[in-house]
């Protein structure tokens, strides 16, 4: 299957990308199925819009601001547009409205408060981020229902799609492409076979769909934006939303690095750069899916170190992307990269080893060696669970996205000091992740049922 870079790289807002941005995506499709529906049927004069968040979107989805998404994808946000917008002022005037319009002529009721309802009761065994939408007339009575699935990173699919699908997303099939890699074994195969380092591979197959100018721009548009978040979070100070009176530290923290020079380590600038990235997005702003948003500190702050500290060139930034997104899309291809199914491994376990192996690519590592750092980092996620605190994508996320940054130069530099040889293959290593997290309890799951989440005492 092929998973472009420029799917799992996408600009979106915070705090969520399953709970956020796919909603939103999915509330906007919605609509264009009522638009049809309305001209189809000129008899009916009066329409209702309502939406059910179903399981871990119905725990958790006031934190991960899920009722809010769906508000603005029902009036027409994307979340790559949103970003344009002055996002409390949008919030506020489509919150409070009372009805969404349909087309120019036609309104459809539907208030926020009232419409969407929040089933914690009725599970849909197909994936635990079900959304059902349904538009109904004067009498509440269903005339057309659409039910999606958010399956983690932004992607969605819908009820015909989600029995049928890989990846869990629709993928093409990598037949058609010159280097059809499926997981890491075939990779390293092609690499060694075709002389090939893994980002080449990678950039050829993006090269079938897309031309190498607009490609070029668009990984600088990615890492723009990736810039743009850990710069934000640097320079921002204050309260995070949400209830819990979450402090922003990343500004704190960078100060004092740069006042303390001789004693930081790379692991300091790490943690200050991750966390800088992941208070934008439980702010709810600007953010690029690394896989996720939950884990989208990691990537952006192992490559803005190398960066700063060590000059990156463009070159380099190109072949970090495409080195990561290769192993992303083996995650999501064998595995799942959504916290509410397979806990947190999934989320920041995926971005480490993403992060891991773009790093090592652009240190000057084999494929051997790559696919080494990149097992490393996500073996030492497995289990990780997923129990955000009162729902919110803040604690244990923001430090976590710092200790998978570390993770991940780690894993790069044991794994440059070796031959690239070990004993357990990042496709093992991956079919370990999803069987634990088929295993693992629901609670642990993005639920907020159980771990750090029913730990925390309010006072």
């Amino acid at each position: 299957m092929f998973i472009s870079v420029l799917d799992l790289f996408k600009v979106g807002v915070g705090p969520s990308s399953s709970h956020t941005m796919g909603p939103m995506v999915a509330a906007n499709d919605f609509m264009q199925h009522v638009r049809n529906f309305v001209e189809s049927n000129s008899s009916i004069d009066t329409y209702h819009i309502r939406c059910t968040l179903k399981d871990s979107l119905a725990y958790t989805g006031v934190g991960h601001a899920t009722d809010r998404a769906v508000t603005l994808g029902l009036n027409g946000y994307l979340p790559h547009t949103i970003i344009k917008e002055n996002m409390d002022e949008v919030i506020e005037r489509t919150w409070n409205s009372k009805s969404i319009d349909i087309n120019n002529t036609q309104k459809a009721a539907f208030f926020s408060e009232d419409d969407i309802i929040f089933d914690t009761r009725n599970s849909m065994k197909q994936n635990p981020n079900g959304l059902v939408f349904e538009l109904l007339d004067k009498s509440d009575k269903m005339l057309i229902s659409h039910t999606y699935f958010s399956i983690g990173g932004g992607f969605i699919s819908t009820l015909a799609e989600i029995d049928n699908i890989e990846a869990p997303i629709a993928a093409e099939s990598s037949a058609p492409y010159p280097y059809p890699f499926n997981n890491s074994e075939q990779m390293l195969e092609m690499s060694k076979k075709n002389n090939k380092t893994i980002w080449e591979m990678k950039l050829a197959n993006e090269l079938e769909n897309i031309p190498e100018e607009i490609l070029i721009n668009k990984l600088d548009e990615i890492w723009s934006a990736m810039k743009s978040c850990v710069e934000n979070g640097l320079a921002t100070e204050g309260i995070l939303p949400g209830g819990l009176n979450t402090k922003r530290r990343a500004k704190k923290l960078h100060e004092s690095l740069q006042n303390d020079l001789e004693n930081t380590s790379t692991n300091d600038w790490l943690c200050a750069y991750a966390m800088a990235v992941n208070e934008e997005n439980a702010a709810g702003h600007m953010v690029v899916t690394a896989p996720t948003n939950g884990a989208s500190g990691v990537v952006p702050a192992t490559l803005y170190y190398y960066y700063k500290h060590k000059s990156a060139t463009p070159e380099q930034i190109h072949q970090f992307l495409l080195s990561a997104s290769a192993i992303g899309g083996l995650i999501k291809l064998n595995s799942s990269i959504s916290g509410a199914e397979v806990g947190c491994q999934g989320e920041v376990g995926s971005a480490s080893s993403m992060a891991a192996a773009g790093l090592c690519a652009i240190r000057g590592g084999t494929s051997a060696q790559i696919e080494n750092a990149a097992e490393m980092a996500l073996e030492h996620h497995i289990g990780m669970t997923c129990d955000p605190v009162k729902g919110l994508v803040q604690v244990p996320c923001i430090e976590r996205n710092g200790f998978g940054a570390v993770k991940a130069y780690t894993a790069s530099s044991l794994s440059l000091r070796e031959s690239g040889e070990h004993l357990i293959s990042l496709d093992q290593c991956i079919a370990a992740m999803k069987r634990t997290g088929i295993d693992m309890s629901h609670k642990y799951k993005e639920t907020s049922l159980g771990g750090l989440a029913v730990s925390f005492i309010e006072c």
